[in-house]
């Protein structure tokens, strides 16, 4: 059965609506605007972060808002977001991947790493929002110390 106007419409307008996330959420994170940040999630959602055999996950907005306050107040870091894949699930729900690399602005924006965040989003009102974040380092360089 084909799809109606509306429905490509809506289809359209949801994926449209997801690919701003990680976008805003790099914008954000350039700025340093943590309330921005932390207002792209769901009241209840987590972020993962893997690397090598190391996995640290935070839940929940307050937890969110202390984890990044303290992870950018000693990094600088510039993320830049490429293939972003989005999968629509219906019902108010959605997964997605998207390709990032890493520079950090306060060593002359030197390469830091590379890696792809999976998402899984939830629709909360007309808004779709992170519900969880899984950040997979494929490839971290620490900082060279000076």
């Amino acid at each position: 059965m084909a799809k109606s106007i509306d429905q490509i419409v809506t289809e359209l307008a949801d994926r449209e609506s997801i690919r701003e996330l990680p976008q805003r959420y790099c914008d954000c994170v350039w700025r340093n605007d943590i309330e921005g940040i932390v207002s792209l999630f769901t009241e209840d959602a987590s972020f993962s972060i893997t690397a090598g055999n190391s996995e640290n996950t935070t839940t929940g907005r307050a937890n969110l808002h202390k984890m990044y306050k303290d992870a950018l107040a000693s990094v600088t870091p510039r993320p830049y977001i490429h293939n972003h894949v989005v999968e629509l699930k219906g019902g108010g729900r959605a997964t997605g991947r998207c390709y990032v690399e890493l520079r950090d602005a306060s060593n002359d924006m030197k390469w830091i790493g590379t890696g792809y965040y999976h998402d899984d989003y939830a629709k909360v009102g007309d808004e779709w929002k992170f519900q969880t974040r899984r950040f997979k380092a494929v490839r971290f360089d620490p900082r060279e110390k000076k």
